[in-house]
């Protein structure tokens, strides 16, 4: 066992986290105020510095690297904040691995290019209105008409709906109950047929877009099915690699609350001295300190264990569920330390708080992540409908 970063992964880590300090600050002060996703021009930024291909394979454009890598360059980005990141997210851990694990080499040659470029941005449609946790309950539903998929649905929770130019669309695609009849199909934005409804007005996330997605006898080629009818498993292998890229947002929040937390309590003076000198301020910092390294070393063993595979479920949930927990409380603390500062949005604590909750509901509750770490240590799955 090694805990060092090889000389490669060191400067990686250090290119990303220059850049990201560098090019994207007032950027995120700005995509806060506006509400505004990262634009096609830094997104190209990042395309030619390589951060949209890390862990993408090589023919495709990307730089074969392994998922280590590739969260070590989300991490540094997401110190920053999520909505910098969230294009790195989607493209190294969440939907663009599902095309380039399951989706046909057509498929994968039209979209994983374009992705690394910058150029295209892919999202996942999972939710619906009543399907969320209970997502093998969805309706949305997609038939083979010729040489077609006719695709009829509602989708909620949609993060970078009405940005994201492809989306992975989960649908039911045969009669088969439960998850036995679902797959998933990549539809395109400009498809006759796809709406989109109001933007969601979130308590964090600004940044990221989210809104209801309405597809009506949307047609799309055969070519676009990714995962036929009774792959649903294999979407869920896909997801583990998203939960570790969840829980890298979330430590780079907290990585980023003790950071600033700890220069606050030496700038800071108060009965005539810094208050990193009072013991409880001390306490503080080590406990959030604890945490973060806990954090990181949970993901990192995730990471390193499926190299380019996909990581398990177990180590994922760990990772994930510990790091959506750790976030709430070490970026609440981060605010307790710098006091009304922290409470002001002039400064970033108070954003972290409100951003930092949120990773314990997407991409599945920190208590369904539970569920699935008791599922891999007894060894089978719970139901949970009766």
């Amino acid at each position: 066992m090694d805990f060092q970063l090889t000389e490669q992964q060191a400067e990686l880590q250090e290119a990303a986290r220059k850049f990201a300090r560098a090019e994207t600050m007032e950027l995120a002060r700005e995509l806060e105020k506006t509400n505004t996703p990262v634009p096609l021009d830094m997104r190209r930024r990042y395309g030619e510095m390589g951060f949209l291909g890390v862990n993408l394979p090589q023919e495709h454009g990307g730089m074969g690297l392994g998922h280590l890598e590739a969260l070590l360059v989300l991490e540094q980005f997401a110190m920053v904040s999520v909505a910098v990141a969230f294009p790195i997210f989607e493209a190294l851990t969440g939907p663009v691995r599902t095309i380039q694990h399951f989706a046909s080499d057509e498929l994968k040659a039209k979209i994983i290019p374009a992705v690394v470029k910058g150029e295209t941005v892919v999202a996942v449609s999972m939710s619906e209105p009543a399907a969320g946790t209970a997502l093998t309950d969805l309706k949305t539903a997609g038939r083979i008409d010729g040489e077609e998929i006719v695709i009829s649905g509602q989708k909620r929770w949609t993060s970078g709906a009405g940005h994201s130019d492809v989306y992975i669309v989960y649908c039911r695609l045969s009669d088969e109950p439960g998850a036995r009849g679902i797959g998933a199909v990549l539809v395109e934005k400009e498809r006759d047929g796809v709406s989109f409804g109001k933007p969601e007005e979130l308590m964090g996330f600004r940044g990221i877009p989210s809104a209801d997605i309405f597809l009506d006898e949307v047609r799309v080629p055969k070519g676009n099915m990714i995962v036929p009818a009774g792959g649903f498993a294999q979407l869920m292998q896909a997801f583990s690699l998203e939960r570790c890229g969840n829980a890298t947002m979330s430590l780079g929040l907290a990585a980023a609350a003790l950071e600033e937390a700890t220069q606050y309590a030496q700038d800071r003076e108060q009965f005539g001295k810094p208050i990193v000198d009072f013991q409880a301020i001390q306490l503080k910092l080590a406990a959030m300190a604890m945490k973060v390294e806990a954090s990181r070393l949970l993901i990192y063993r995730a990471a390193v264990n499926a190299s380019q595979g996909l990581p398990n479920i177990f180590e994922s949930s760990v990772g994930k569920c510990f790091a959506n927990e750790m976030v709430r409380e070490v970026t609440a603390d981060g605010m307790q330390i710098m006091g009304g500062y922290g409470y002001s949005k002039e400064y970033g604590m108070e954003q972290r708080v409100r951003d930092g909750f949120a990773w314990g509901i997407a991409g599945g509750t920190t208590d369904v992540q539970k569920t699935n770490i008791a599922a891999a240590l007894i060894g089978r799955r719970f139901n949970q409908r009766s």
